[in-house]
């Protein structure tokens, strides 16, 4: 059975064994682009919505028309006193009434890809109601009053309602061809039978107003489909990025576990691997001294030494790369306290001394004088600094120079700055040197192989003292390396007790 559990050694990021669970969020993404890819180009990918728009809108207005049919049937029987419009305000106004219970009727169904078109049909068949209505509105005559004036009135009435009909439908392709032929069949008729130039008149330019206004309304659509489109590709965009983030955020979160489960593991490494290595380099020295007796074969003894070289390099990675993971993981305590920068700085000259004297190798000192002392990890600060001086001096060729200077910064701080003049770092090797285990061309070359950690746990330490690294260099011209604390771990010093006698601070001396 399986625990969903990776026991997969790859040092990768995507665990295997737990591919099933983005089956879901890759099937998502792999519709998303074939929606993207494919595009909306038809209307018939925007039915439902292009219906919802025009219930929304007719359900609104539902109260304009049957308003305006029944102004124009009151204006119509003073006028006129033509009893038949009272006949037709009642059709219309029926006619308008069961459109509102069909758009009323469909708000409330689960419109699916293959009702739209079914529902279309239907509300377009409401249409062509209400349109045969205005039909029999334009066949009323008046003999009780001027025919021009009546004729007036009606094709006034027929083009106010053509227009808001076209406005308010526009989204119900083609609702204002449906709507108003059977008026212009009607007028039509009524013109060819009168042949009244009046009535002929009307209905031509009746005729052209609807070509007119299904032009408007045809355009109105397609930029409404134009727009609902962008609305789609962005909500599908949305979509995918947001699947994209959950599987980074997953893929983040499943290499930051991976990472802190290695520092953990290496973190807590340090006694089961030290343990051994102390006694491989005690063996080792009791055996090169010959403390039990002599070795009757020399070759012996050089192998003793050379277990011992290889032991102390070891052990040496070992701690570099326990205190980096110790760093990563979060376990780096600092034990800060009050320490001076100089003391720290002369100290370390004084460790390097010997091996810079080996190779000819001059350190001056150029000291800023009665620094303040700062709030520190000692053991931490030492690391740092022996680190810088002992790539200076690991870099530096038979009878070069070494510059430290410490002083404060422009901002109120202090640092301490390490120049030499060997070969220098390539300008595009420096990102590769700052990385953990990154060597340049030159550390390659150089007999004086390091592990490539040095670098990174100065950065660790000092970024952990809220400080900064600095690293200059030229080829050829050599490398300049700075180590900044900020001025808010300067201690402000109190003003000295006139009756105490000032004390000089102690110089130490290295052999």
């Amino acid at each position: 059975m399986s625990t969903g559990v990776s026991t997969s050694t790859d040092k990768i990021i995507v665990d295997k064994s737990r591919s099933h669970r983005n089956k879901p969020v890759s099937r998502a993404v792999r519709q998303t682009r074939e929606r993207l890819q494919s595009g909306h180009s038809s209307a018939a990918a925007f039915d439902r919505d292009a219906l919802r728009m025009y219930m929304s809108a007719f359900i609104q207005g539902a109260s304009i028309m049957p308003l305006f049919v029944i102004i124009i049937a009151v204006l119509g029987i003073y006028f006129t006193g033509n009893t038949q419009i009272l006949l037709w305000a009642v059709l219309t106004l029926t006619a308008y009434a069961a459109n509102i219970y069909l758009v009323r009727r469909a708000r409330k169904k689960e419109i699916s890809p293959e009702s739209a078109r079914k529902w279309r049909r239907v509300l377009l068949f409401g249409q062509l109601m209400i349109g045969s209505c205005w039909a029999f509105f334009a066949l009323q005559d008046c003999s009780a009053c001027d025919p021009s004036s009546f004729i007036l009135f009606k094709g006034a009435t027929l083009l106010i309602a053509l227009s808001v009909t076209a406005m308010s439908n526009f989204m119900l392709t083609p609702a204002v061809l449906v709507a108003f032929a059977p008026s212009v069949v009607a007028l039509a008729a009524k013109a060819g039978i009168s042949r009244d130039l009046l009535e002929l008149s009307l209905t031509a330019v009746f005729t052209t107003t609807i070509i007119f206004f299904n032009y408007i309304s045809d355009r109105l659509f397609q930029s409404n489909l134009k727009i609902l489109s962008f609305q789609s590709e962005k909500d599908d965009l949305i979509a995918e990025l947001e699947v994209a983030k959950s599987m980074s955020d997953e893929a983040r979160r499943r290499a930051e576990e991976a990472n802190l489960a290695k520092s953990r593991f290496l973190a807590s490494m340090s006694h089961e691997l030290r343990t051994p290595l102390n006694a491989i380099l005690g063996f080792s020295e009791v055996m090169s001294a010959e403390v039990m007796g002599p070795l009757n074969n020399p070759t012996y003894k050089e192998y003793t030494n050379d277990i011992h070289r290889s032991g102390q390099h070891l052990l040496n990675l070992i701690n570099e790369i326990l205190d980096l993971s110790r760093i990563e993981a979060g376990k780096y305590e600092l034990i800060e306290e009050a320490i001076s920068l100089l003391d720290i700085a002369e100290d370390c000259i004084g460790m390097v001394q010997l091996r810079a004297r080996g190779k000819n190798i001059s350190i001056t000192q150029q000291f800023e004088p009665e620094l303040p002392s700062v709030w520190a990890d000692e053991k931490s600060l030492r690391q740092v600094v022996l680190n810088l001086l002992s790539n200076a001096v690991k870099f530096t060729p038979q009878g070069g120079e070494i510059h430290v200077k410490v002083g404060w910064t422009a901002g109120g701080g202090q640092y301490i700055s390490i120049k030499d003049n060997g070969p220098g770092i390539p300008e595009d090797e420096i990102p590769v040197v700052l990385s953990a285990f990154g060597q340049g061309s030159i550390a390659i070359k150089s007999a004086e192989q390091g592990t490539g950690l040095g670098l990174p746990i100065v950065q660790a330490i000092l970024a952990k003292h809220d400080g900064q690294f600095v690293l200059k260099s030229k080829l050829r011209e050599g490398t300049e390396v700075i180590a900044i604390l900020p001025a808010r771990r300067v201690l402000q010093s109190l003003p000295a007790v006139e009756e105490a006698q000032p004390v000089s601070r102690k110089r130490k001396s290295f052999a």
